[in-house]
């Protein structure tokens, strides 16, 4: 597997592959053109289909800066590598052609024909969960263990720097509010569920401040402001939510938060690698889903979890979020998405408070429901993998609840 640099990136909503991987991918064209005042950039698949709704063409734009962009949305196309393709191209006046085809394939990550079948850089000796368990029974060290004896010496500081945009995430999103851009007119509810918040008391308390904290993260995101992807943009408010309040609930320190993220990051880190985390793959269940076991094997650990219990928690937040298609109304990542985060944040802490009260042993492993997701991500129809043309995106304005 990858470094879990991977999946912790830094950087401005709403999406990882729509927003993040192009902007990645024009200004590095950009770079190779310092001088071209005119370019055309062509979308394909997904990424023409829900193109807008992401700011797809407005980060590409942006990127591209000063010269002028002329966008083609390619939406009957498909690149057969991956759906989210674009194809930059050089078109000023006598210009030698130079077209680049590029894949943005999740996670802010992004390929070309010549680097996609490259294998991926790995550091990890460990391909699956079981690996993992393996070398804690043979060696007797946990998760973030063997992620700090593996990556490099800079690892931790980069935690604690992603720790830190989290936490920012969360302050901006409580503190902002408003209308959602996009169209869909929503307003921002993360400063008013946290007010509410404060004057319950037990779970009630506790569970509404997750609302509150996951809500700010993603209407952050949803905003275009700068979040953390965790495994990607569209799912970035759950796993900050969870360690947010596990931190304030237990009383811990930034240390431990940041084994905690340590052993998040391995999860999504298995994932990624033997499944996939891209929404247009896989659907939501590889996003939210995927966040969700993040956060509960996080707040497992938190918890004082053993190895087993955290591969449970991890378990349960992966497999019930099985066949969660991704199906965003107008492509915007609001709706569903924003109380996808919520929900899923709100179940990871749940199956890690029920992880605790087991002794870890259950009948499905971690690795068999990652091998289920990939099934069923390619079972799933092109409409519910981030094309906008079904589910809950199929519905316009005026089957919205008025009231």
């Amino acid at each position: 597997m990858e470094s879990i640099k991977e999946i912790f990136r830094i950087g401005r909503g709403p999406s990882s592959s729509h927003t993040m991987g192009p902007t990645i991918a024009a200004k590095q064209y950009r770079q190779k053109h310092p001088d071209t005042g005119n370019f055309k950039v062509t979308l394909y698949g997904s990424l023409a289909l829900t193109g807008k709704g992401h700011l797809t063409d407005v980060a590409i734009t942006d990127a591209l800066k000063p010269a002028k962009v002329e966008i083609v949305w390619k939406t009957q196309e498909a690149k057969e590598f991956h759906p989210n393709a674009l194809e930059f191209e050089v078109t000023d006046d006598g210009a030698v052609p130079d077209k680049w085809l590029v894949y943005s394939v999740g996670g802010g990550k992004i390929v070309d024909d010549k680097t996609k079948d490259v294998p991926e850089e790995l550091i990890y000796r460990q391909k699956n969960m079981q690996d993992v368990l393996d070398h804690y029974k043979a060696t007797g060290k946990v998760f973030w263990e063997l992620v700090f004896e593996t990556e490099a010496q800079d690892f931790k500081d980069y935690l604690m720097e992603v720790w830190q945009t989290m936490q920012a995430a969360i302050q901006n999103g409580l503190t902002h509010e408003g209308l959602i851009p996009g169209g869909l007119k929503l307003q921002r509810k993360a400063s008013s569920y946290y007010i509410k918040s404060k004057r319950m008391k037990g779970y009630g308390g506790i569970i509404s401040r997750i609302f509150a904290y996951a809500l700010a993260v993603s209407e952050e995101n949803a905003s275009g402001g700068v979040v953390v992807t965790a495994p990607t943009c569209g799912s970035s408010g759950i796993l900050p939510a969870v360690l947010k309040i596990t931190q304030e609930y237990y009383e811990l320190s930034d240390e431990q938060i940041i084994r905690a993220l340590a052993t998040a990051g391995l999860v999504g880190n298995i994932v990624k690698f033997n499944a996939s985390i891209s929404g247009a793959e896989v659907g939501c269940q590889g996003e939210v889903g995927t966040a969700c076991a993040m956060a509960a094997a996080a707040a497992a650990q938190l918890a004082g979890g053993s190895p087993a219990q955290i591969e449970y928690a991890a378990e349960m937040g992966l497999e019930h979020h099985l066949g969660l298609t991704c199906d965003p109304v107008n492509g915007l990542v609001q709706i569903p998405c924003i109380e996808r985060n919520v929900h899923a944040a709100a179940r990871a802490f749940d199956s890690a408070r029920y992880s605790l009260l087991s002794d870890g042993k259950h009948f499905i492993g971690f690795d068999v429901v990652t091998k289920v997701m990939k099934q069923t991500g390619k079972d799933l129809p092109s409409l519910y993998r981030e094309t906008a043309l079904g589910g809950l995106a199929m519905f316009g304005d005026e089957n919205f609840v008025d009231n």
